[in-house]
């Protein structure tokens, strides 16, 4: 190679293997998703605790709930375009600041009106953090394990929310429960100086975006030092481009809009199972005859499930995605109608929880990288970072859904036969998805080769 070679970015990457640069931008989104999941899912392990403390009702902890899902959405539909014109590494850092900031804050709240406040900035934070963690890492990845490692770092977001029930269930007794929301701020601070000290821009918008040749060189140097001898550098896409469309405006694209809908609804009925999950199981229990600490411990199985979704990114990098997921919502919704017929045994309870909890967060943690594979690099921040905010708008759903059901005396399995509909949905979505740009959802080439021939 010389100086007069024009190298194709992500041929160069396909070319090499993964190397430990790319690791460690791996393990720093991965930490991100993951506080993300611990963040998101504390205020459902310390609602017990705000009941008590607080002399509240049930249906008065809807808004509180709900406050940072809100701010989720916002902070996910404001950043995506942000990011596809300002960068992906500028905003993740600012993301993690802000929701460390806001959640430390929530620890200090006095009443619940107050919470509710910080809650919600503490997801603006939140909801600009994981797209652009998601986008970051997939424009790092080759081709052929792009669903793969995306899935892997998406596993931290029900790993965090798993964690934090575990956490909570012994710093609350301990601590309290304002322990939980410190903790849950403070890391994020310390996380936020290592983005800022080792957290590089994404090449594969410095290329979409006409950067000076030498930062593009430095980056693709830590991969592999074949790098430094290049001229120039190219890119090329696996998605289609729309010829003077970017962002918002590729996105809802007629040649994109069908499945971005479809996208949208998918994660958005995902999330009404996950939240009414996450944020009602413990009190539910509780009100069906287990102890707390066991409500929440059981309940923090659900999340834990996430796990299986490397196992799904494999098979999506081998065969159609939209129909690997696709069974997986369906499988989701049977086993989440048998969490509701298996109450009354402890036993069978504790497995039918793990088992919904590893298909529901196998499928959920799967829709990111079908995502940023579904989108070229000049809309892809958007893209993602749409679906996701969109989809968030289902957690708010799924909240006040098992609020509403509560209020009209739905018994226990009642209430997750409701939820179980949502699975189907998500399944029927996909399946619509894949009929309507079936091309897109083929397993990308394995490129191989010389960089930049």
């Amino acid at each position: 190679m010389n100086r007069n070679t024009a190298v194709n970015v992500q041929t160069f990457i396909n070319a090499h293997p993964f190397s430990g640069f790319q690791w460690l931008i791996f393990f720093m989104c991965f930490v991100i998703v993951l506080l993300d999941g611990f963040d998101t899912a504390a205020i459902g392990f310390i609602a017990p605790s705000l009941i008590t403390e607080w002399n509240i009702s049930k249906p008065a902890l809807a808004p509180v709930l709900s406050a940072a899902l809100f701010g989720l959405a916002c902070g996910a539909l404001v950043s995506g375009p942000l990011s596809d014109r300002l960068g992906r590494r500028l905003l993740l850092t600012g993301a993690v600041i802000l929701f460390g900031v806001a959640c430390l804050g929530s620890a200090f709240s006095t009443d619940i009106q107050q919470l509710t406040v910080l809650r919600f900035v503490t997801g603006i934070g939140l909801g600009a953090a994981m797209p652009n963690a998601v986008t970051m890492m997939g424009e790092f990845c080759p081709d052929h394990r792009r669903a793969t490692v995306i899935n892997l770092m998406f596993c931290g977001f029900p790993l965090g929310a798993a964690c934090g029930g575990f956490l909570a269930a012994w710093l609350i007794p301990h601590f309290g429960w304002r322990a939980v929301l410190m903790l849950g701020g403070v890391t994020p601070l310390l996380l936020a100086l290592a983005l800022l000290l080792k957290l590089p821009e994404s090449v594969r918008y410095m290329v979409a975006k006409n950067h000076p040749v030498e930062k593009i060189r430095a980056v693709l140097a830590r991969i592999s030092s074949a790098a430094a001898e290049a001229g120039s550098f190219v890119m090329t896409e696996q998605a289609p481009q729309v010829a003077g469309k970017s962002g918002a405006g590729l996105v809802l694209s007629r040649s994109y809009i069908v499945g971005t809908v479809m996208l949208w609804l998918t994660y958005f009925m995902g999330l009404v199972i996950f939240y009414a999950s996450i944020n009602w199981m413990p009190i539910l229990l509780k009100e069906a005859g287990l102890n707390p600490q066991r409500a929440t411990l059981i309940s923090a199985l659900f999340p834990l499930g996430g796990v299986g979704a490397v196992v799904c990114g494999l098979l999506m990098d081998r065969f159609n995605a939209n129909r690997i997921i696709a069974v997986c919502y369906a499988l989701t919704a049977v086993s989440v109608y048998c969490i509701g017929q298996a109450v009354g045994n402890v036993g069978l309870l504790v497995l039918t929880v793990f088992v919904a909890g590893v298909l529901m967060n196998t499928a959920q943690s799967s829709m990111p990288a079908l995502a940023a594979a579904f989108y070229p690099t000049q809309g892809r921040g958007t893209g993602v970072a749409w679906m996701l905010g969109v989809g968030r708008f289902g957690g708010i759903a799924g909240s006040f859904l098992v609020a509403e059901l509560s209020r009209r005396h739905f018994s226990f399995e009642g209430i997750f036969a409701v939820v179980a509909l949502a699975g189907v949905i998500s399944c029927v979505a996909l399946l619509i998805k894949q009929a309507s740009r079936p091309e897109l959802a083929a397993p990308a080439p394995l490129e191989t080769g010389t960089p930049g021939h």
